[in-house]
């Protein structure tokens, strides 16, 4: 029998992590109750870049608290790591900032993207579950 090992990660184990997937699920409030969809995003200076579009409804979540996971698990080997960040989201209105992401940062969703969202991280919750001898 394969023993597992759990472990929290640090603040800044956690952010290397999240920043080498390109893919998480985004939680925030929709009419009173919790929502989640997957967007993909990159890490700049520690926080969240996404985008979408106007109507979404994940544009909702601007200016209000929001959760932000991102994982890679091996469903086989049940090994892998999890990362939770929490944090306001803001709409980026900087023209310079705007056109930075969308050069570096492109949807999987065939549509007009024209708005970015930073999720900057209040609270970072990570661990890694290994097969007990140190590897993944």
């Amino acid at each position: 029998m394969n023993t597992r090992q759990f472990s929290e990660l640090g603040r800044d184990e956690a952010l290397r992590l999240l920043g080498s997937v390109g893919l998480g699920r985004i939680v925030f409030t929709e009419n009173a109750l919790p929502a989640i969809r997957p967007v993909n995003h990159i890490l700049d200076s520690g926080d969240v870049i996404i985008r979408s579009h106007t109507g979404a409804t994940l544009t909702s979540s601007v200016n209000t608290v929001v959760a932000y996971e991102a994982d890679a698990i091996d469903p086989d080997r049940h090994t892998g790591w999890s990362v939770i960040i929490t944090g306001m989201a803001r709409k980026v209105t900087d023209p310079d900032a705007i056109a930075r992401y969308e050069r570096l940062l492109h949807p999987w969703a065939d549509q007009n993207m024209d708005q970015v969202l930073r999720v900057h991280p209040e609270l970072i919750t990570g661990f890694t579950l290994t097969n007990g001898t140190g590897g993944h």
